[in-house]
Formats: structure tokens, C-alpha cells, sequence
């Protein structure tokens, strides 16, 4: 069982060597968000069952990948993080009712504000929904045509060792094996190289579109501001962690990229390994093994690049469509009659994050 304290140490290896493994604050926080949430009220039965949990795995893996890195630092960090991380975890129990009670007057103050300037209030957030939707469509369609042009080079790519595969099928059995290898590792190379260029063109997105958030929270607190002068706090609070969560929905989306990219590497790389394995095949009936393979061989490519061109092209529109509606949410929580506030959680979330990002930079500073 990995007690708070065990937790706690895995946590301090892993932000200390951030910098020599492919380890960052983000990905860190991750796992201790994941398994604080989970953990929930600490009952012994809820301890149990993570025991075995995925998060106790990829703690362990990210430890055991990272032991000898980290050794040197062991008894150092355990001074400097066993209290971080046992701090967070019992904050995370207290606080969160006081937060959401917290949360729940302050959007009541600002409810209270707005009444008044209910009509213009909404009008604003409306104009401010329309820019944003107009400022994010321009992205969504480029992604889609960014993503249309990708399946299109990777299909003129391939084909051509398609067609010449089948072409030298028809040539000596004698020379068959000998002249067909090398078109195994060609398609895989091929299929590596492109997918690692097709997620160097999709994944900027990402960035690009944190920037559009900056620029709409900008605006909605200028907007928004002439109404809320005495309760500005409570205003800003709320902008806070409405950007927090696109921000959030930005790094899921580079995430889906990623995935949906590799995905399509995972696909298209067997038919190489299979044109492999029928190359070591008997002699005499190698021709006839290879012939509907090959023959084939062009069809199950568009398939594949077809699924990833369905897949991942409407990730831009789908993406735009959550941004708009956390907005939106926004806007009708602040409505006169708007039920309880229920989003502390993403409060909790973004100071656990930044409190965590926060040391996790401290303890890099202090190793240089």
C-alpha cells in the first residue's frame, strides 16, 4: 500500500528530475490530482482499491524509470517534499467544502452586482460568445484542412510503394525476397517519418489557441468590468478559473492530436512487419502469399488514412463548441435565478496545479 508518505517521495523524485527525464510540472500534477481526487475521504476501502489502481502503476513506472537519476537527491527530498505533498493532500480534504461555500457567496455577490445591468451583463457575454466563436473558426477549419492535407501526402507517399510492390511481385521468383525487403522497411520509415511531421503541423494548434483564450478573458473582464467595481475580486476569481479550464481543454485537444496521430501509426505499421513476416515464407508458394496482399495492400492504406481523416478532423469544431459553452456557463451562472454553483472543483484543481507547479520550479531553481 502506498501510504501518503511513499506518495509523497515518489512525487519528490519525480519533480527533481524533471529536468533530466521527460518529466514536467504538467504531467506531475496529473498524477497527484488523479490520485488525491481518488482517493477522495481516505477510507481504508477507497485505499485498498488503489492499491492496485493505474495511478500507484505510473507512479511506481515514473520512479522506476527514473531510480538510479534520483538516487543521490533521495534523502534531500524527502525533508524537502514529504510535508508538500502530505500538506496537499490534507488541504485538498479540508478545503473543499469551505471552498465551495466560498465560491458559492461569492457568485452571489456578483449575481447581486449584476441585477441591475442584468440586460446589458448579458448582451456583453453574448457579443463577447460571438467573437470568440469568430475569433476560433479560422483555427478549426485549418486544423480540418491541415488534416485533409496530411492524409493527402501520406496517401501520395505510400502509394507509390504500393504500386511497386505489386509490380515486382510479377518479376523472378528467384529475386523475389532479395528485391522485396527493402520495401518493408521503406513503408515503415515512411509511415514514422510522416506521422512525426503530421503532429509537428497539428500540435502548434494548441498553443494558438491559448492565446485566443488570453484574448477573450481579456475582453470579458474589460466588458465586464463598468458592473462589477465593488466586487471585482469575485469577478476575476471567476475569469480565473473559466481560463483555466480552456486552457485545460487546449492541452486535452494537443493531447487527442497526439493520440489520434500515433493511433494512425499503430495501423499502418503491422502492414510492414506483415509484408515481413510473408517474405520468410516457403519459396514455392511465396508468389501466391504475396499476390493478394499486395494487391490489397493500397486499399487497407485509405482505410487507415481515411479513419484518421475522419477521426481527428472535426477535433477543431468539437473544440470550439466547449469553449463557447464554458463561456455560456459562465454567463448563466451569473443570471438572477441560476442554481448552486458546483464548479469548486475546478477552483481546487487550478490552486492545487499552480501550487504544485509552483515548487516543482523552486526545486529546479534550487538544483542549478
Amino acid at each position: 500500500m502506498m501510504t501518503p508518505k511513499a506518495v509523497a517521495l515518489v512525487l519528490s523524485l519525480l519533480a527533481i528530475t524533471g529536468a533530466q527525464a521527460n518529466i514536467n510540472a504538467d504531467q506531475v500534477a496529473d498524477v497527484v490530482w488523479n490520485y488525491f481526487t481518488q482517493l477522495g475521504s481516505n477510507a481504508q476501502e477507497t485505499v485498498d482499491q488503489l492499491q492496485q489502481s493505474e495511478i500507484t502503476k505510473q507512479l511506481n513506472a515514473l520512479l522506476r524509470d527514473n531510480l538510479q537519476a534520483v538516487h543521490t537527491y533521495a534523502d534531500e527530498l524527502k525533508e524537502q517534499l514529504i510535508p508538500f505533498a502530505t500538506n496537499v493532500h490534507a488541504r485538498l480534504a479540508a478545503d473543499s467544502e469551505k471552498l465551495k461555500e466560498q465560491i458559492r457567496q461569492e457568485v452571489q455577490q456578483l449575481r447581486a452586482r449584476i441585477v441591475p445591468h442584468a440586460d446589458e451583463v448579458h448582451q456583453q457575454i453574448n457579443k463577447n460568445i460571438q467573437e470568440l466563436q469568430a475569433r476560433l473558426a479560422p483555427y478549426a477549419e485549418e486544423l480540418h484542412a491541415q488534416v485533409n492535407r496530411n492524409a493527402a501526402e501520406l496517401r501520395k507517399q505510400l502509394e507509390p510503394l504500393a504500386q511497386e510492390l505489386q509490380a515486382k511481385v510479377q518479376e523472378n521468383i528467384g529475386s523475389l525476397r532479395a528485391s522485396l525487403s527493402p520495401y518493408a522497411d521503406e513503408l515503415q520509415q515512411q509511415v514514422n517519418q510522416k506521422v512525426e511531421d503530421i503532429k509537428g503541423q497539428l500540435t502548434p494548434y494548441a498553443d494558438d489557441l491559448k492565446a485566443k483564450v488570453d484574448q477573450t478573458m481579456a475582453d470579458l473582464q474589460s466588458s465586464l468590468s463598468p458592473y462589477t467595481q465593488d466586487v471585482q475580486a469575485q469577478l476575476d476569481r471567476q475569469l480565473e478559473v473559466l481560463s483555466f479550464q480552456m486552457k485545460k481543454s487546449a492541452e486535452e485537444l494537443r493531447a487527442r492530436l497526439l493520440e489520434g496521430t500515433e493511433e494512425l501509426r499503430l495501423k499502418l505499421s503491422p502492414l510492414a512487419q506483415e509484408l515481413r513476416e510473408k517474405l520468410q515464407e516457403d519459396t514455392a508458394g511465396l508468389r501466391e502469399s504475396l499476390t493478394p496482399f499486395v494487391e490489397g495492400l493500397s486499399g487497407k492504406i485509405d482505410q487507415q488514412i481515411e479513419e484518421f481523416r475522419q477521426t481527428v478532423g472535426p477535433y477543431g469544431e468539437n473544440f470550439n463548441k466547449l469553449l463557447v459553452q464554458k463561456v455560456e456557463e459562465m454567463r448563466q451562472k451569473l443570471e438572477p435565478y441560476a442554481g448552486e454553483v458546483e464548479d469548486h472543483m475546478s477552483f481546487l484543481e487550478k490552486d492545487v496545479r499552480d501550487r504544485f507547479t509552483s515548487f516543482f520550479n523552486t526545486v529546479k531553481e534550487s538544483g542549478n
